[in-house]
């Protein structure tokens, strides 16, 4: 379900913090549409982009879109995503980071890249799983954080709730 929640970042506590305080405003809003009845916990998650201490959402337009591909290319940035369960009353947080380095890209291949569309709804402006895949020189981390969803460790907190008894 989308959430419609507002995805406003506070600048005063660790963009990590601001991912988990988004994620949990997404799985609150969520929560008020579900019937109480329902006992499936609800997953929300927010991922974020870091390069230079500058936090890359998703893009604002096709110019933002490239400024942000110009920013990365050549570089590492982090990728955080703050994930929020909520489980019958229960309610857990976690992050995870991945940094990804990214090789130096032309002006033609970022003008491609933000003229197919797939840049213009995802943070920092790529995909890793689309188009974006021939832009990474590596990762450090969680593949599927970068994609959007640190699997792993959700799977490891649902588990770990379900061990006791929530």
């Amino acid at each position: 379900m989308v959430s419609h929640a507002d995805e406003t970042m506070c600048p005063f506590i660790s963009v990590e913090e601001q991912t988990m305080a988004c994620a949990a405003a997404k799985a609150h809003a969520v929560a008020e549409r579900v019937d109480d009845g329902d006992k499936r916990p609800i997953v929300a998650c927010d991922t974020i982009v870091l390069v230079d201490r500058e936090v890359l959402g998703k893009p604002h337009d096709a110019d933002d879109a490239r400024r942000m591909l110009k920013l990365l290319s050549g570089r590492s940035h982090q990728v955080i995503s703050g994930v929020c369960i909520l489980a019958r009353g229960i309610e857990r947080r976690f992050y995870e980071s991945t940094d990804v380095r990214f090789r130096e890209l032309s002006d033609a291949e970022i003008e491609d890249y933000v003229l197919s569309g797939e840049p213009l709804d995802k943070a920092g402006s790529y995909g890793i799983q689309g188009k974006a895949s021939l832009f990474v020189q590596g990762i450090h981390g969680d593949y599927f954080n970068v994609v959007g969803l640190p699997l792993c460790h959700l799977m490891q907190e649902l588990e770990s709730l379900e061990e006791a008894g929530q």
